[in-house]
């Protein structure tokens, strides 16, 4: 296989967003939905609706979250809709909550741990997708990135309680009560993750952007501060391939920070995604870094 397409630029801008998803030579087609993080009530680290107006705004999207399957203030509609517009996002964009009305199923026919995928069931309104991540260490995934997005990000709060699962219950009351092993959680995320590119194959497109790197995700009320200085900006076609070369950034770094989230990423079996996904064969571990700056 080819090796994929990763672009890199140290500046982090509104600007330089725009600038790098151009180099990818994609125009997304149609209806397009901007998937991002939009943070929890609570959380610093988030990247809020500034950085992202240029590049929402040059694919003419539709900012899209999803409920999520845990206490909080985004596990219902109303709640997400209100914090939506506390955080800004409303202000500038359009907005759609894409299980506020039910999900669907996406089948996923070579998945090792789950066969199908719960997602909003607005997802159909959609021609293409952006996928924009915040790169980051998690909790419960070890990283977050354009894997994690796919998968958690982009399912229904019936579909994270599944993933979370192992396909076990859609009911978040169950959720904790007989996790299955981490393995086996990663592995799950990465059947997800695949159906969701798949179904926008061709018109999809990622950009992570390594900037507040905490040891935990937006979606913590009480995140703990970056623990390393700000790498990036990369964007790829390829959610495999981008993804892992935010990982190979973080090992080679020289920022002595790095320990603390390589920690959070070992413990968590984090780097067990990129093999999983490479094994469902939608995208690459191979990948050419090339720098827009130069």
């Amino acid at each position: 296989m080819e090796k994929s397409k990763v672009y890199f630029t140290k500046e982090i801008s509104s600007e330089s967003i725009v600038k790098i998803y151009e180099k990818l030579n994609i125009e997304l087609r149609g209806n397009v939905a901007v998937k991002l993080h939009s943070g929890e009530a609570g959380n610093q680290n988030y990247l809020g609706p500034e950085l992202m107006k240029d590049i929402v705004n040059r694919v003419n999207g539709t900012v899209v979250e999803c409920n999520t399957a845990y206490e909080g203030e985004r596990n219902t509609t109303e709640k997400h809709k209100k914090l939506i517009e506390e955080h800004g996002w409303s202000r500038y964009f359009k907005v759609d909550i894409m299980d506020s009305e039910g999900d669907i199923i996406l089948d996923i026919p070579n998945g090792k741990v789950i066969k199908k995928n719960y997602v909003g069931n607005h997802i159909d309104n959609y021609n293409s997708m952006l996928v924009i991540s915040h790169f980051k260490g998690h909790p419960m995934g070890g990283f977050g990135g354009a894997l994690k997005q796919l998968s958690i990000g982009v399912a229904s709060s019936s579909g994270k309680a599944y993933i979370h699962s192992a396909g076990r219950t859609t009911n978040m009351n169950n959720l904790w009560n007989d996790l299955p092993s981490q393995d086996t959680f990663i592995e799950a995320m990465a059947d997800a993750a695949s159906s969701i590119h798949n179904k926008f194959k061709g018109n999809i497109a990622y950009i992570n952007i390594m900037k507040n790197m905490s040891v935990d995700c937006d979606c913590c009320s009480n995140a703990e501060e970056p623990c390393m200085k700000d790498i990036g900006i990369l964007a790829s076609l390829d959610p495999i391939a981008i993804d892992k070369a935010c990982l190979d950034l973080v090992y080679n770094s020289s920022d002595e920070g790095k320990e603390h989230l390589i920690e959070r990423i070992e413990t968590r079996h984090g780097n067990h995604i990129i093999e999983s996904s490479y094994n469902l064969k939608f995208g690459n571990i191979e990948y050419e870094l090339i720098n827009i700056e130069k």
